[in-house]
């Protein structure tokens, strides 16, 4: 079990402070979002959910990063986090937008064991559920999420059946995000109806590169039509 009181291992590196922008982006859970973001450094780390260098940067490049996406979500939402692992984006997402109902999905057992005691330490409102993406309920959700999960081909493959009609997969991607909705081509055929484009989030100093994947050609939130 988790000890909310530990500190970090020794063997991490410092950990990041909060950035400037923090607080405005999580509001009233900006305490919660802090204690998060120490369990991440703690137990997250010494699980292997988190590589042991990355205590310098678990605000800027996951923490944050993983909110960003909270400006392409339309109120109330039905969210699945595909493949959530250490809750990333779903954690810092619910975070940061209170009014949606969020599932954190993951198939392995030791990640959603963690998911399970991270979201009691916190008392949030995220369901855990232990799964692969082809066994959750088909046409249940109104966005899909993911970060570091898999190549878009595939990512699509498992989310599109998750989604309602006018539905989104938010999948947060790096510079390879031209270069994995070409190589998604041939799946994203299959459902004719389905739009791609990128879509970049400013982050404090950074920006999140994002691949919106609308089934239906579903309606565009404020963000969007302000591109």
């Amino acid at each position: 079990m988790i000890d909310p009181g530990d500190s970090p291992p020794s063997s991490v590196s410092l950990v990041e402070p909060p950035p400037p922008n923090a607080p405005g982006l999580f509001g009233s859970a900006f305490a919660t979002a802090e204690r998060y973001v120490g369990l991440l450094a703690g137990a997250g780390i010494e699980r292997g959910l988190i590589g042991p260098r990355e205590g310098s940067r678990l605000w800027s490049r996951h923490v944050l990063n993983s909110a960003a996406l909270a400006a392409l979500i339309p109120a109330r939402a039905e969210v699945v986090d595909i493949g959530s692992g250490a809750g990333l984006p779903g954690i810092p997402l619910l975070l940061a937008r209170p009014d949606i109902a969020m599932t954190l999905l993951e198939p392995m057992a030791r990640r959603a064991a963690f998911l399970d005691e991270v979201v009691q330490i916190l008392g949030i409102p995220a369901r855990v559920v232990r799964g692969r993406a082809e066994e959750f309920s088909a046409a249940s959700v109104d966005i899909a999420v993911a970060r570091a999960v898999a190549p878009l081909a595939k990512l699509a493959a498992w989310s599109l059946p998750l989604l309602r009609p006018g539905g989104r997969l938010l999948a947060l991607k790096g510079a390879s995000a031209t270069a994995e909705i070409d190589d998604a081509a041939s799946v994203l055929k299959l459902w004719p109806l389905a739009t791609v484009s990128l879509v970049t989030v400013p982050v404090g100093a950074e920006t999140a590169t994002v691949v919106n994947l609308a089934l239906d050609g579903g309606q565009s939130t404020e963000q969007d039509r302000e591109r």
